[in-house]
């Protein structure tokens, strides 16, 4: 399915700033909320990128385990200032650290490199990455894993038959003739499905947005 190329343009340009106020918020252990937030949000690009730097899917699990809990043990005592880089390239910097570790257990070297903070140098940041990963594939998988992060939100508020009218006629662009056909509705459902759905979506970026 070709999530992205059924969002509108200006929402796949810059989908997720930096998030400076779920940050703050997890500075509390017990946020459970923010925790599951930042989880279900990031973990894709995790994997994803990982995948892409050419580690299995067991490695690549790890690297979002260890990435996670790094940023869990760091975040007490974390402050985030904008003026240093973006969230992505922080976030990104965590799971290059985390893949590089990887390849190096490959090797079976001893990996007992933790950065201390989120000021530490990259001794890793000079090499190339372990599939020549390009920046391009790296912004590919963000915005496709947050655009699917926005749209399960969406999911998650609606009836499942609304949200099935918004899927089949927007994002797999069925024709409306087959969509009413597959779920017994009338014309009308599906073009108010669209309508209501697609505000919804441009409300959830809007409160990403508004996080940042």
């Amino acid at each position: 399915m070709n999530t992205i190329a059924a969002i509108p343009p200006r929402v796949v340009d810059d989908l997720f700033p930096t998030r400076k106020s779920l940050l703050g918020r997890l500075k509390n252990w017990d946020d459970n909320e923010s925790w599951r937030d930042f989880f279900l949000t990031y973990w894709k690009f995790i994997y994803g990128v990982a995948l892409k730097a050419g580690l299995n899917d067991t490695e690549s699990q790890e690297v979002v385990q260890e990435t996670i809990i790094y940023v869990s043990r760091k975040m007490p005592g974390f402050n985030y200032d904008s003026a240093r880089g973006s969230f992505k390239a922080w976030l990104t910097k965590l799971t290059r650290w985390r893949i590089a570790d990887q390849f190096r257990k490959r090797d079976g070297a001893v990996v007992a490199f933790l950065p201390t903070g989120p000021d530490e140098p990259d001794p890793f940041l000079n090499l190339p990455d372990p599939a020549s990963l390009k920046p391009s594939e790296i912004d590919e998988e963000w915005d496709r894993n947050l655009v699917e992060a926005a749209i399960q939100r969406v999911k998650d508020r609606v009836k499942p038959v609304q949200f099935q009218m918004f899927d089949l006629y927007v994002m797999k662009k069925w024709p409306i003739k087959e969509v009413t056909a597959a779920l017994g509705v009338n014309f009308g459902k599906v073009y108010l499905a669209k309508h209501r759905l697609s505000i919804l979506l441009r409300e959830e970026i809007r409160k990403l947005e508004k996080s940042s």
